[in-house]
């Protein structure tokens, strides 16, 4: 049994990743982290971690924590991971994903887009109720031509 694996390759076999070449990239990125006892280091690819050490995984908006359990360089069964990896993400992590999951769709600016279905629908109840409103007095202009002739 190996006593150090490649980082981007154990992350790959426990399925956080769907590609080892995405692995990579969030390594080259800055986006996995090991944490060791001198403080959290950026992992590069090639990084050989050993068991017990704690991996961060930053995906926005959370960052998912990992134990490793046991090492392995080949992709596993998804009911064999538990047996290599202990998931220790912190609860409020998950909380921030059922906010977001609550509050909709905000990772698009407002105003910034395609108006979404129901957007639309709101600007159109909005417009019909503007134009098709049963009193047409608010559109009609009180004047008469006299108004408009100068008085000399």
């Amino acid at each position: 049994m190996k006593t150090e694996v490649r980082i981007d390759k154990w992350l790959w076999a426990m399925r956080i990743f769907k590609t080892r070449t995405v692995a990579t990239d969030s390594c080259k990125k800055g986006r996995v982290t090991l944490r060791t006892p001198g403080g959290e280091v950026v992992a590069k690819p090639s990084r050989m971690i050993k068991i017990d050490d704690v991996i961060n995984v930053r995906k926005p908006p959370i960052t998912y924590s990992f134990r490793v359990k046991a090492l392995t360089e080949n992709r596993l069964g998804a009911k064999l991971v538990p047996d290599y990896m202990e998931n220790i993400t912190p609860k409020e992590q998950y909380d921030m994903l059922d906010v977001i999951r609550i509050s909709g769709f905000i990772d698009r600016r407002k105003g910034l887009g395609r108006p979404t279905k129901r957007e639309g629908r709101d600007l159109a109840k909005f417009t019909d109720d503007i134009y098709t409103s049963g009193d047409d007095s608010d559109w009609a202009f009180d004047f008469d031509e006299d108004d408009f002739i100068d008085n000399l």
